[in-house]
């Protein structure tokens, strides 16, 4: 299961299940679901097109059955400078790949250390996404610009403890 223990959420709820209801749905993808810990109208639409995409009856309630079936709904680490591994990794190729024409500057190598070089492409990007510039890979910068994080991906998240 990769979502154990966490239990039944539905419309009129908000708090962590929620989060992770949510960022696992936006992993399935659903890229139009923000993760606020509301579980409202666009939350139980999106549980319910899940639902019917496994074959499960669409309640729209995030059940155990639910839970089973969705991706990790785990939060993305923050990333900054000094960070280091495969999520790393995975985010200099992303600014790598995705610079040319947009933000520019690259990372100048993927090597899985978060240096000076990913920090000006962190920062790059995050002008280009008109969004607070810190050099800090946090929740915001994975959900800019369709979504870093399904991008870079869910299995940097796994065995991975957020900040």
């Amino acid at each position: 299961m990769s979502n154990p223990g966490w239990p039944t959420v539905q419309y009129g709820e908000n708090g962590d299940s929620v989060k992770q209801a949510q960022r696992a749905l936006r992993r399935t993808p659903n890229l139009t679901i923000v993760v606020d810990g509301i579980f409202g109208p666009a939350t139980e639409e999106a549980t319910k097109a899940f639902q019917e995409s496994v074959g499960l009856t669409p309640s729209g309630v995030v059940d155990e059955k639910t839970w089973e079936l969705l991706p990790n709904g785990n939060a993305m680490p923050v990333l900054k400078k000094g960070s280091k591994g495969d999520a790393v990794r995975s985010l200099q190729t992303i600014l790598t790949s995705g610079a040319f024409g947009l933000w520019e500057v690259t990372p100048d190598g993927i090597d899985g250390d978060f240096g000076s070089k990913t920090e000006a492409s962190v920062h790059a990007f995050q002008t280009w996404s008109h969004i607070k510039v810190d050099g800090i890979v946090g929740q915001q910068t994975w959900d800019t610009a369709g979504s870093l994080e399904f991008v870079v991906g869910l299995q940097n998240t796994v065995g991975v403890q957020p900040v």
